[in-house]
């Protein structure tokens, strides 16, 4: 029965699947599913997921979504290194805080700082007014603190002296601005050693393929988008900006 994992790189959780999958020699079937062209909104992907979203894992008829979920389902059905999600209770719980954390203090301040600084320029062809984008640079700041104060202290690693899921997953949601080349570690050199820690141990080359579609990000033609994608990323802006 072969795994098969839906993803769009340019996705941090999707990232984050897909280094842990190669680093740990897990054999899967990569099938691309660009965010972008409003593929996740097609009839062929829905019947995959109802949801819309990626990440997505399938074996044979079982159909996992959710990347911490799927994230947990690897550790424990390819026995990976227990470093990734120790036995020990307490550390388990400092992952999963971590985890229960990320969306409301990292995920969604990343994508929007992203959007903000560049794919709302290239699609509405307009600026976002200056205070919006400082206001959403300065709540990053502050929680690129947080994380550095709660998270990591004065640790190597989120649980110690390995790396863990919760380190992964932190490090890709920081380089989600790197594609509006906004470097959300030059103001805290703690947490940028602690970055690069984390890239080593992931290995550079692995750590800048998963990372490529990002960092080339500013090459994406916004004409080619068909207009029901354009509505619905016209929708998504609006959440973002207001």
């Amino acid at each position: 029965m072969s795994l098969e994992l839906y993803l769009d790189l340019i996705s941090p959780p999707c990232r984050a699947i897909y280094i842990f999958a190669k680093m740990n020699n897990i054999h899967f079937n990569y099938f691309p599913v660009d965010l972008l062209k409003g593929q996740h909104h097609s009839k062929e992907f829905e019947g995959l997921n109802i949801l819309k979203n990626v990440p997505v894992l399938r074996e044979g008829t079982f159909i996992l979504t959710e990347s911490v979920a799927i994230l947990l389902y690897l550790t424990r059905k390819y026995s990976t290194s227990i470093c990734w999600y120790p036995p020990d209770v307490q550390l388990q719980a400092s992952i999963d805080e971590y985890m229960a954390w990320e969306y409301e203090g990292l995920h969604m301040l990343m994508k929007k700082v992203l959007w903000v600084k560049l794919l709302i320029p290239k699609i509405m062809g307009q600026e976002v007014p200056k205070q919006k984008i400082d206001d959403i640079e300065n709540q990053i700041q502050t929680n690129i603190q947080l994380f550095s104060d709660h998270f990591l202290k004065d640790k190597l690693f989120i649980t110690g002296e390995n790396i863990c899921l919760a380190d992964l997953m932190a490090a890709v949601e920081m380089m989600q601005p790197m594609g509006a080349e906004y470097n959300v570690f030059k103001d805290n050199p703690k947490v940028n050693e602690w970055h690069k820690r984390v890239e080593e141990r992931v290995g550079s080359t692995l750590f800048q393929e998963a990372h490529e579609r990002l960092l080339t990000i500013n090459s994406w033609d916004p004409s080619i988008l068909e207009p029901s994608v354009r509505e619905n990323i016209l929708i998504m802006i609006q959440s973002i900006t207001k």
